[in-house]
Parts: C-alpha cells; structure tokens; sequence
C-alpha cells in the first residue's frame, strides 16, 4: 500500500513539472507518455540495518538470501515489521540430506520453500529474553515452533540462537539449524 501510495506521489510530482499547453492542438498532437517500467520482482530495501540487508551482508547466510529469492520472499521479509527472523546459516543448510536446498529453490518447488522460509518467521520482535522453556510461538505459515531455555541457551524447536541483531523492521536470531515445519 505504500509503494502504491509512493507511485501515486511520484506521478502527481512529475505531472506538476511538466510545461503547460496553451492549446487544445498542442495536447492532441502530444504523443503519450510512455508507461513506467513495471516494479522489479525483488525490491531489496535501502535501509542498512533491514532483516533482508543483514542477511545480505552476511557471509554466513548466502544460502539463506539465495532461498529467499528463490520463494520471492525478500519483499515480505523487507516488510516494515516487526518481525522476528530465526536465520539458518549456510552450515545450518549444510547439515540438510545431500540434494535438498538444490531441489528445493527450483522454480517449480517455489511454494515449498516459501512455507519453509515461513516457518523462520514470527510476527512482532521477540529478543532472546523473552523466551520461556515450553513456549509456543506461532509462525507466518500458520505452524507454531517451541522454544526451550536452560542454562543461558536458548533454542528454537532442535536450533540453537547462536547470535542476535536487531534490525530496523525487527530481530535477527542466527541458529544453528533449518527449521522445519511439521507435516500437516
């Protein structure tokens, strides 16, 4: 909505700097104006410190932001927020059976991954202080994760927070492992 609140702006912007016509032959002789190129599909956000910016810059989360592309996810990720974000590093992703991120960001397997990457998503900033043993957290793909914290460590279902950055648009959890949703 405010991307298209934003065109709306733009367009009022650029029609206000065009030169008038002092007549009417002027106007039907003008040629029309050429349509603005469609959006890209992945628009990444300007903002630095942005969960997808972070992510991005991330040595460690190639394999992440390579997924999120492929599920065209970015945009939903780069949301204004808050959000929470539990980011599998490309070790997590390497402990998967062999062939499963290669088949899995096929075009055709799209939807797949977009539910996988989902369920790496929760709805408000949640920081690892706010974790409670046995709590239920629901994700974006309608499936909840528990978490578990003993002895200072927190976890996510089996995944381990190793890391924690906090973000324009919400939280950073970097763990250990991919979290996967259960069979419906």
């Amino acid at each position: 909505m405010a991307r298209l609140a934003a065109l709306f702006i733009a367009a009022a912007l650029v029609a206000c700097e065009q030169p008038p016509t002092d007549t009417p032959k002027a106007a039907a002789s003008a040629a029309p104006e050429p349509q603005a190129p469609a959006a890209p599909a992945v628009v990444v956000p300007t903002d630095p410190t942005n969960i997808v910016n972070i992510a991005g810059g991330s040595k460690d989360h190639t394999t992440l932001v390579a997924a999120l592309k492929a599920a065209d996810y970015v945009d939903a990720v780069s949301n204004a927020g808050p959000m929470t974000v539990f980011a599998p590093t490309n070790a997590a992703f390497a402990k998967l059976p062999a062939g499963t991120v290669e088949g899995l960001v096929r075009p055709e397997k799209a939807a797949d991954l977009r539910e996988i990457l989902k369920y790496h998503v929760a709805v408000s900033t949640y920081r690892q202080k706010d974790f409670r043993e046995g709590q239920k957290l629901g994700m974006a793909n309608g499936k909840s994760v528990v978490m578990h914290v003993k002895d200072g460590k927190v976890m996510v279902n089996d995944a381990t927070i190793i890391a924690s950055i906090p973000a324009s648009n919400g939280i950073v959890h970097v763990i250990d492992g991919v979290l996967l949703p259960p069979a419906s």
